[in-house]
């Protein structure tokens, strides 16, 4: 808990609930005077590691074969994937003032920090404030037009990015992905608890990386233990919206920066729910 001799009075990076904070209300920022983006989900969770970007792209195109527009931001600065995901290159140019976002092989726009810098390996060494900053210009300054339903890929934890993410941008509701180890199972409860601080609806969870299935007689294998889906869902009250094994095909798409060809259904329930806001 922030101790009151503590306090810097700088509400935006802080989650405390005291007098300091007026009427404890976020302050969403407006998208770019350009945009209409009708929805935005956020894709979170409690640590790195566990497929949260691999989940944003697929519920990405999942959506886009639906006939919706759809967006991507790729909130996880440090570590930003999704460009890699979907094979996309090329350079953010500028209009006005505005940025352009990139566009996938299936026309699913993007913005990244990746194609921002001198090349992919090179590192983000940032400080907190200026990587908040960072993903608030990625919602107010890019020309995102027309997007019926936007993905945050939100870095993992529950410090200032997210805190940012939640307090700026009005989220219509979030998805966390966890995996079946225990010490994930922990940890998705802060992002819960994060996210019930913040009132923000919980669509549901994922958990990736949940078994293997047998080639050759289709058992599945629990190779990082036993599921703690049923024990989150009695624990919290919230929804599993789907189980994603350890699938090479997958991966391999991913690698290859084809994530649009994928065949799967493994988180459809996911965007039936989505479908449904």
């Amino acid at each position: 808990m922030t101790d009151v001799n503590d306090c810097t009075h700088d509400c935006s990076t802080c989650s405390a609930n005291c007098s300091s904070r007026e009427n404890n209300k976020p302050q969403f920022q407006p998208a770019n005077e350009f945009s209409h983006i009708k929805h935005v989900i956020g894709v979170v969770s409690g640590k790195g590691g566990v497929g949260k970007s691999i989940v944003t792209s697929m519920l990405a195109v999942t959506m886009q074969r639906r006939d919706y527009k759809c967006a991507i931001m790729d909130a996880d600065i440090t570590g930003p994937s999704i460009p890699k995901a979907f094979g996309t290159t090329g350079t953010i140019y500028a209009s006005g003032d505005n940025m352009v976002p990139l566009k996938t092989k299936t026309g699913i726009k993007m913005i990244s920090v990746n194609p921002l810098l001198s090349s992919d390996d090179s590192p983000v060494v940032w400080r907190g404030p200026v990587i908040a900053g960072t993903v608030s210009q990625f919602w107010t300054g890019v020309l995102w037009e027309d997007v019926d339903y936007m993905f945050i890929d939100c870095p993992p934890g529950t410090g200032d990015v997210p805190l940012t993410i939640f307090q700026s941008i009005k989220l219509d509701g979030i998805i966390i992905v966890t995996t079946p180890q225990d010490l994930v199972s922990m940890i998705v409860g802060k992002a819960i608890n994060m996210a019930n601080m913040m009132n923000i609806p919980i669509l549901g969870f994922v958990e990736n990386m949940s078994y293997i299935k047998c080639p050759d007689c289709g058992k599945e294998i629990e190779i990082f233990g036993k599921s703690k889906a049923d024990q989150i869902v009695s624990e919290y009250g919230i929804k599993l919206l789907g189980r994603i094994p350890v699938d090479p095909k997958l991966s391999a798409l991913v690698d290859n920066g084809i994530i649009e060809l994928m065949e799967n259904d493994y988180v459809d329930n996911a965007a039936d729910i989505i479908e449904k806001l």
